[in-house]
């Protein structure tokens, strides 16, 4: 068996910069240390985090930039800012807190904000529903989960989550 040091300078070289990746892919908005309410800003946060997905406008002069993931992550962060471009709070839009909000009634547009960018949508012509879907993570590993919002008509009629199974394809045991 060939030692990892004597695969060569580019097998290294790829090594060394997964590990990087990999790493740097550990500081979430919701666990940063450089992330201080009243203190960072959106230029702070668009330095650290890369451009958001969108951006909300709240009530109050301040915004929300939204980080979804989808459709391979499993998180979606809300970093709440005031008029002032400061830091209030940051938020993981798909917790399970996040998730219980979503209740009938609700429209597409106040999923959408609730919850981000979905991962799927997908129409059932005989149901008339409208199911959009989300990676959550998952109750117990080994599996991927997905929460999924039924609409009829543009309106919330039900939740559901749906668990993911491997497909034999991509399994390396054959």
């Amino acid at each position: 068996m060939r030692e990892w040091t004597s695969l060569g300078p580019v097998c290294v070289t790829t090594v060394a910069v997964v590990a990087t990746v990999a790493l740097a892919g550990c500081a979430t908005p919701l666990k940063d240390e450089r992330m201080k309410a009243g203190a960072t800003t959106s230029a702070d946060v668009q330095q650290y985090y890369g451009a958001p997905t969108r951006v909300w406008p709240e009530a109050d002069g301040g915004r929300t930039l939204e980080y979804a993931t989808q459709p391979f992550g499993q998180t979606c962060y809300m970093v709440r800012l005031d008029a002032q471009d400061r830091l209030v709070s940051t938020t993981d839009a798909l917790s399970s807190a996040s998730r219980e909000r979503i209740v009938p009634g609700l429209t597409t547009d106040q999923v959408t904000r609730m919850l981000g960018q979905e991962r799927k949508r997908v129409f059932f012509s005989l149901s008339g529903e409208d199911v959009w879907d989300w990676n959550i993570a998952p109750e117990m590993s080994g599996y991927l989960l997905r929460f999924n919002v039924h609409f009829k008509k543009g309106v919330v009629v039900r939740t559901s989550q749906s668990v993911v199974y491997p497909d034999r394809r991509f399994l390396w045991d054959d």
